[in-house]
C-alpha cells in the first residue's frame, strides 16, 4: 500500500491510499480518482515527504502501538462532508449503478418514491437533469460498492 497527498484543481489537500503506484495511475486515468472535499477529478500528487521511521532499540519493541485513525477530517469543510455522508448513508438505500434507472423509474411514476443514493456515469447524470429528474451529486464516493 502506498498513501499519496494529493491536491484537487480547487486547491483541496487531501491523503489516499492505493495499492501500488500503478494503481494510482490508472485509477486516476479512469477519472475515479476525485477531491474528497468537492469532488472534482482534476487530481494531482503534491510533494511530500515520506514517512521514515528512527532506528529502534531492541528495548522499545515489547508489542505493537495501536495507530490512530488513517485521517480524520481536517476543517469544518470535512467535518460537514463526513456528517452528511453519515446521515445519506443511514436514512437511504445504496442502488450502486442503477441509480439513473431507478431515479427515473420514480421521476415517470414507474416504481414507489424512496430515498436513494449510487452512481451514475456523467452522460446519464447529464440526461438525467436535462429531463428534470431531481437528483444532486454528492461530495463524495459512497463506502459501499455493492447492492
Amino acid at each position: 500500500m502506498i498513501q499519496y497527498a494529493l491536491k484537487c484543481s480547487n486547491a483541496h489537500q487531501f491523503d489516499s491510499w492505493f495499492q501500488s503506484a500503478s494503481a494510482f495511475d490508472k485509477s486516476q486515468n479512469a477519472g475515479m480518482v476525485t477531491c474528497a472535499i468537492c469532488g472534482v477529478a482534476q487530481v494531482e500528487k503534491v510533494l511530500m515527504a515520506p514517512a521514515v521511521r528512527p532506528a529502534r532499540k531492541i528495548a522499545e519493541t515489547s508489542g505493537p502501538k495501536s495507530p490512530g485513525p488513517l485521517s480524520a477530517p481536517a476543517t469544518p469543510a470535512e467535518q460537514m462532508i463526513a456528517e452528511m455522508r453519515e446521515k445519506v448513508e443511514a436514512n437511504s438505500e445504496y442502488v450502486g449503478g442503477e441509480f439513473a434507472q431507478k431515479a427515473r423509474a420514480m421521476h415517470n411514476g414507474d416504481a414507489p418514491e424512496a430515498s436513494i443514493y449510487g452512481e451514475a456515469n456523467l452522460e446519464d447524470a447529464k440526461k438525467l437533469v436535462e429531463d428534470g429528474v431531481p437528483v444532486l451529486p454528492l461530495p463524495f464516493r459512497p463506502s459501499r460498492k455493492g447492492n
